[in-house]
């Protein structure tokens, strides 16, 4: 005689158990296959926030700033108030003109290939209001493109509002 009688022998896993088994698995999974598909989807949006970010900072810095005539080429402090975009540079002049420094106010991510365009030279009043150097159109449109060539514009209009366009 069995010394428990009324339970039965389990042979196999509950419901429970597969349900938590396959739910790790697919977080184990889904942290793999990250490690492995990259940040190329992710880094172009990145980089438009970034921009948006940086072109806010130096907007806020030139509408702070006393400064008359931002573009007195002896005024060095305006390089820091000036949006600079080239092909390989969106911030201020005073960063995308530096080499190998860091800064704040210039888009940057580790480990991606992006591209500005067109290249322009915006400057920003002390309200906020932007105006180009060269030939530019209301609202300005930056595109910032990943290396796959998907593009991620970023627009500033008339009255100095930085947005994703």
């Amino acid at each position: 005689m069995k010394p428990f009688p009324h339970l039965k022998q389990q042979l196999g896993f509950t419901l429970i158990e597969l349900i938590v088994v396959v739910i790790l698995l697919a977080i184990v999974a889904v942290y793999a296959a990250s490690k492995f598909i990259g940040v190329g989807e992710f880094s172009g949006y990145a980089a438009q926030d970034q921009s948006i970010n940086v072109i806010r900072q130096i907007q806020l810095g030139r509408m702070q700033s006393n400064i008359e005539d931002i573009n007195d080429p002896s005024c060095t402090a305006c390089k820091h108030y000036q949006l600079s975009v080239t092909n390989q540079c969106l911030g201020s002049v005073a960063a995308c003109s530096s080499s190998g420094e860091q800064f704040s106010d210039k888009v940057f991510l580790d480990n991606t290939e992006l591209s500005f365009s067109p290249s322009i030279q915006v400057s920003f009043d002390l309200l906020g209001n932007p105006t180009c150097s060269g030939s530019c159109t209301m609202p300005i449109t930056i595109d910032i493109t990943n290396q796959f060539g998907d593009k991620y514009p970023v627009c500033i209009n008339s009255q100095g509002y930085v947005y994703d366009c």
